[in-house]
């Protein structure tokens, strides 16, 4: 069945704001401007500030979603679940495991390119699967299996592209490696989060609106207020602030003089909301799989507009380092829904097996992004 322009501008929606969300977080790093107190021009590592604007992001769906639930009691018939009765600390594990590995990458986003970036985040299915087989008792699929190791491949392509690619004339070979190794470890904590989802949130039916804001609250609120001792820890070679210390905030709003700088922020915090949005609308209004086709064309997208921009350069490693995304897809059964979509005699269940398919195995985050 073709697409309604509505359903077309959601999927347009969430693949433009995915990409900008990285993208934007890397121009932004890209830049250099004046300090506090006349000091001298150095470029913008902020990564735990940037994470606090992240979750500002996260935090204002809660807005959407009451404004949503305001605009439905206005009708005559509402159509919203009512709300299910839950204890919003609940979703403070998952905040702090995704204040921790959103801060992590953030970090990492300094040290390597934009697209490895994005491709190794793929590697988050790998300590997901293995964390659910341990803790949730959940037994995998042969194709599981097999995606997880299409995306240890295609990660060992994607490091040893790093390690071979020009990026390294503006990040140190040392730097890139260890940034590839941040982002791999950030995802062990992102899926220690989505395992604690699954066990303790999903159980509640909270709408996911509700609760990406929720989360969006406790990690803004936390690590907002961690910034105040970050400006005073030492941090060493580690820190890019003139201080040498773990952050400088206060640093930050004063290269934000730069319009750019403020406005590379400006488009991080917003594209993060308007991507949860058009995420959790996309599954609603078209289908799981496609959330996780559009997802996956987001790194194809952030690695083609690198390219353009001349952040990086072309290395043929890169085209086989997308195996991530094949084990993605296949670890999240998009080989059934593909299977199923094709015609048989009597057979009218395909639509519905590419609107339910991923449904019951998909292991995204609520958050949906770091």
């Amino acid at each position: 069945m073709a697409w309604s322009r509505y359903q077309l501008g959601l999927a347009a929606l969430m693949l433009l704001t995915g990409s900008i969300n990285t993208l934007a977080a890397k121009w932004a790093d890209n830049f250099s401007a004046g300090g506090c107190g006349g000091t001298e021009e150095h470029g913008f590592q902020h990564p735990f500030l940037q994470a606090v604007g992240m979750f500002l992001g996260e935090f204002s769906c809660l807005a959407v979603f009451y404004l949503l639930v305001w605009r439905d009691r206005r009708q005559p018939e509402p159509s919203m679940d009512p709300s299910q009765p839950f204890n919003p600390l609940l979703f403070l594990p998952p905040a702090l495991c995704d204040m921790t590995g959103t801060s992590i990458m953030y970090v990492a986003l300094n040290m390597t390119s934009a697209s490895s970036f994005q491709m190794l985040r793929g590697s988050v299915i790998i300590f997901t699967g293995l964390l659910s087989v341990a803790f949730l008792g959940r037994r995998l699929e042969l194709s599981q299996w097999l995606g997880i190791l299409v995306t240890i491949v295609g990660l060992v392509v994607v490091g040893l592209a790093d390690l071979h690619g020009s990026d390294h004339q503006k990040h140190k070979l040392s730097e890139v490696i260890t940034g590839d190794l941040l982002i791999v470890m950030a995802q062990v904590v992102v899926a220690i989060q989505m395992v604690l989802e699954e066990k303790f949130v999903y159980k509640h039916d909270v709408h996911p609106l509700r609760a990406v804001g929720t989360e969006g609250f406790f990690g803004f609120l936390i690590l907002a207020l961690l910034l105040v001792p970050m400006y005073y820890i030492p941090a060493g070679s580690f820190s890019g602030n003139p201080r040498r210390t773990l952050e400088d905030a206060l640093d930050a709003f004063c290269q934000m003089d730069q319009p750019l700088i403020a406005l590379a922020l400006l488009g991080n915090i917003s594209s993060i909301a308007f991507f949860n949005f058009a995420g959790i609308s996309v599954t609603k209004e078209i289908s799981a799989t496609t959330r996780m086709v559009l997802d996956s064309l987001r790194t194809l997208v952030i690695w083609a507009v690198s390219l353009a921009l001349g952040w990086e350069t072309f290395h043929g490693l890169e085209i086989l380092g997308f195996g991530v995304l094949r084990g993605a897809a296949l670890y999240n059964g998009l080989h059934r829904v593909l299977l199923a979509r094709v015609p048989r005699h009597g057979d009218e269940s395909g639509a519905g097996a590419e609107r339910e398919g991923l449904l019951h195995g998909d292991s995204t985050a609520i958050n949906g992004e770091t």
